[in-house]
């Protein structure tokens, strides 16, 4: 066969005891990988030459392959044609309903050579080994900051946008992670999934969950750098840092008078007010806040 400037022809002659057979492999000459039908080595062309045939009627997108763009076409017509047996959920590609199986079978099919921590797809593996690796990949074109997963980076140019596409169907209010929106929808249901097994109190979100474990364990992974001082909790660490910086950053719009902690701005607050929420059960005296109740008694 005449080869022409990226497709060459080999003959691979193998002969078994009675029988002989030829087999003819199509090589590329870009990368010299090998197929076995013209029609693979050229729809395989098309990597190289970045052509792109098949185009969509709707919205001009273009692709490599036809079975490409059969697949984008049903992001036009809605069409999900590869249903799960367990659950009815429906999907548009094969290989989405595989990588769904997976969450009812609970298969980890991608094993991390550091670790031996276990996962359902690929991508997840390959996102997971940047946490070894250090490798962050993902570059914000506004602050430069760089994340180790596309999502990461994703969910964090809303903060440059102020997008924010996940709404609340009870009371409208809106953020910019799905994640937020999951936690936020538990106040209306009151839906608290995370459970301690050291006390069994009942947690709405994970992260509530680990500040609350530290009671039990007396972890304090949080350490002041300046007189060493460790806390439970992040938020906890950042508001001592104030008593070494000075920072006040809670002002009151009344008086201007400016306070290093939000709870000290609101019990200020009730001096402008006159609010009186603490009474003593003694002698039924208000107070504005609970230590001067506690000084009367």
């Amino acid at each position: 066969m005449a080869s022409t400037s990226h497709v060459q022809s080999l003959k691979d002659s193998s002969v078994g005891p009675s029988t002989s057979r030829e087999k003819e492999l199509y090589r590329c000459e870009e990368c010299r990988r090998q197929f076995s039908w013209l029609s693979d080595l050229k729809r395989h062309m098309r990597t190289h030459t970045g052509e792109k045939p098949y185009k969509c009627e709707e919205c001009g997108k273009q692709f490599s392959e036809l079975g490409n763009l059969k697949i984008h076409f049903r992001t036009h017509t809605g069409e999900k044609p590869y249903k799960c047996e367990e659950c009815s959920r429906q999907f548009r590609r094969m290989e989405h309903l595989k990588k769904h199986l997976r969450t009812h079978t609970g298969e980890k099919p991608y094993m991390c050579e550091e670790c031996s921590r276990q996962f359902t797809q690929l991508g997840h593996l390959k996102t997971h080994m940047h946490t070894h690796t250090g490798e962050k990949p993902y570059k914000c074109e506004e602050c430069s900051r760089q994340f180790s997963a596309l999502d990461q980076l994703k969910n964090h140019m809303r903060t440059h946008t102020g997008e924010k596409p996940y709404m609340c169907e009870e009371c409208n209010r809106q953020f910019s992670e799905l994640g937020h929106q999951k936690r936020h929808m538990r106040t209306h249901t009151g839906d608290k999934p995370y459970k301690c097994e050291e006390c069994s109190r009942q947690f709405s979100d994970l992260g509530a969950l680990k500040k609350h474990m530290r009671t039990h364990t007396g972890e304090k992974p949080y350490r002041c750098e300046e007189c060493s001082r460790q806390f439970s909790e992040l938020g906890h660490l950042k508001r001592h840092m104030r008593t070494h910086t000075g920072d006040k950053p809670y002002k009151c719009e009344e008086c201007s008078k400016q306070f290093s902690e939000q709870g000290n701005l609101k019990r200020h607050m009730r001096t402008h007010m006159g609010e009186k929420p603490f009474r003593c059960e003694e002698c039924s005296k208000k107070f504005s806040d609970l230590s001067s109740q506690s000084q009367n008694i």
